[in-house]
């Protein structure tokens, strides 16, 4: 990039070559969701490890399990915290700055991460409050991630690239995934040949070793070292040009900070020259013209986050379940404590390698060439048409000779939620607002995709006991269906447009005509 171009500081940011401070960016800004895929993939994991621990009937014919409502707490309550998390941290994003709230939310993380490895004491009810307890401030830290991650690095990005690095911060996620199940495999085969002990049907008293109950708190504290690491480099961020001089009405500021991420003299006055061709009108969240605008926009971003949540979470907290219903797990009862956990770790691995992970790659790649809303609308006819070809022969799958052809179509599934909504339901709403409204408007459609999580989370193993697997199977693919329609009614395409024309805070044409070269 010239050094001879500023006469705006949004233009320099929009046409700035890819630079280290970009790759930066994404890796600090990704921790929070390591550590959010981190927690929701061991969380799942361990949960029948927690079960045999504590939970265990003395004389049963199978293993102890956790007491359905506490399973479902122990998997959903991070959710709650999440969900208000998102709302509180994407106003006051709005309202105090990006980052003066930013390593706030990796501080709540870390701490709970370890809080909840801590869990008091050895009686069930004990630990299981204390587990919770910290699981939902662990949740309200991810929370505050969502809207203050995808706004910052969407305010950073260039135009041409943006798509797939706000894609990037949250294809984080895949290597948390990643780095759960290494570290569970890791300790749980650590322990194994440390501490072996018999299958629960030879001896089911000596089945759950004591030293298991330092597993899962091992596993789930480990979470929290990569997010500590980064706190220095948060912190050192400065905020985004775009907040400064549009929002904040610091000049001054804004151009400082330019000229030290771009490597570039930038004069206050091109953030001047931003600030005077930006619309001056600047309406409410909650104003008519704000309905005109951007309501449609809004009931897009968070109906369609939703929707995919309620069958995205339900999928990766029930894997387990799913694995065990069609044989591709062993009977619980024919290992013991720590076996299982290996099991079912290995077991979701696997799926995460093979669909999950890639999901997220090929997100980043293609989003800026194919557009958000083409993948979007892709990704949800594909989990539309993968989840009924589950359903519609669901005896035929669960026939031994068939049982690796089911887990390939499942793991399809997860593949087009990744390429697909669940990248780009996080991607649209941090490009489509007003840059005063942008985490606000990003913190209202993630809260409402974390309902959808605790309906899947909650109401998944409900609707199976119900309804059984082929009809919940069924209701998957009519709600990625609707997903499909309400897409393709609401959601604008972003790709290749500056922040400040999607949002209407000026004019296509104005942007040109306000450039100055010196």
């Amino acid at each position: 990039m010239s050094n001879k171009e500023q006469g705006s500081i949004l233009k320099a940011l929009d046409v700035a070559k890819t630079q280290w401070y970009h790759v930066t960016a994404v890796v600090v800004s990704g921790m929070g969701f390591f550590t959010d895929s981190y927690d929701l993939f061991v969380i799942s994991l361990i949960t029948k490890l927690l079960g045999r621990i504590y939970y265990q009937v003395p004389g049963s014919s199978s293993p102890g399990s956790l007491p359905d409502g506490i399973s479902a707490a122990v998997s959903g309550v991070a959710f709650a915290g999440t969900l208000l998390g998102q709302i509180f941290f994407g106003c006051l994003g709005d309202k105090l700055g990006r980052k003066r709230v930013y390593g706030l939310t990796l501080l709540i993380m870390t701490i709970c991460s370890i809080g909840s490895g801590l869990s008091l004491g050895r009686d069930p009810k004990t630990v299981m409050v204390t587990l919770c307890f910290f699981r939902f401030w662990l949740g309200f830290g991810i929370g505050g991630d969502y809207p203050l991650s995808a706004t910052i690095m969407s305010e950073y990005a260039n135009k041409r690239t943006r798509g797939a690095f706000i894609a990037a911060v949250f294809g984080m996620q895949g290597v948390g995934i990643l780095a759960a199940g290494a570290v569970s495999l890791l300790v749980s085969a650590v322990f194994e040949s440390k501490f072996p002990s018999r299958a629960y049907i030879l001896d089911g008293a000596a089945s759950t070793v004591p030293q298991a109950d330092y597993v899962w708190r091992i596993i789930l504290m480990v979470g929290a070292l990569p997010a500590l690491l980064t706190y220095y480099w948060r912190m050192k961020m400065p905020e985004t040009a775009r907040y400064t001089a549009l929002v904040a009405k610091n000049a001054e500021q804004a151009a400082s900070d330019m000229t030290k991420v771009l490597n570039v003299d930038i004069e206050a006055s091109s953030a001047k020259n931003d600030q005077a061709r930006v619309s001056s009108d600047e309406f409410g969240l909650f104003s008519m013209k704000f309905l005109r605008r951007h309501g449609l926009h809004l009931f897009g971003t968070a109906s369609t986050w939703f929707l995919l949540d309620i069958a995205f979470y339900s999928q990766n907290l029930f894997q387990k379940d799913i694995f065990t219903t069609i044989g591709w797990l062993p009977s619980a009862k024919t290992m013991n404590a720590i076996q299982e956990l290996f099991m079912i770790a290995r077991a979701q691995t696997i799926i995460a390698c093979c669909s999950t992970v890639p999901g997220y790659i090929f997100t980043i790649f293609l989003i800026d060439y194919m557009g958000r809303k083409k993948i979007q609308v892709m990704g949800f006819a594909m989990m539309t048409v993968f989840m009924l070809s589950l359903a519609i022969p669901y005896h035929h799958w669960t026939l031994p000779a068939n049982r690796i052809g089911f887990v390939v179509l499942y793991s399809f599934t997860f593949f087009f939620s990744n390429f697909g909504p669940n990248a780009t339901t996080f991607v649209v709403p941090a490009e489509i607002f007003p840059a005063r409204i942008r985490s606000t408007c990003h913190g209202i459609s993630a809260a409402s995709g974390k309902a959808g999580a605790m309906v899947g989370s909650f109401g998944f193993s409900a609707l199976v006991k119900a309804l059984g697997m082929s009809t919940t199977l069924y209701i998957m693919g009519g709600i990625n269906l609707a997903g499909l329609l309400i897409t393709l009614g609401t959601i604008p395409e972003p790709n290749g447009i500056s922040l400040e024309e999607l949002s209407g805070e000026t004019e296509p044409e104005k942007i040109q005509e306000k450039i100055v070269i010196v």
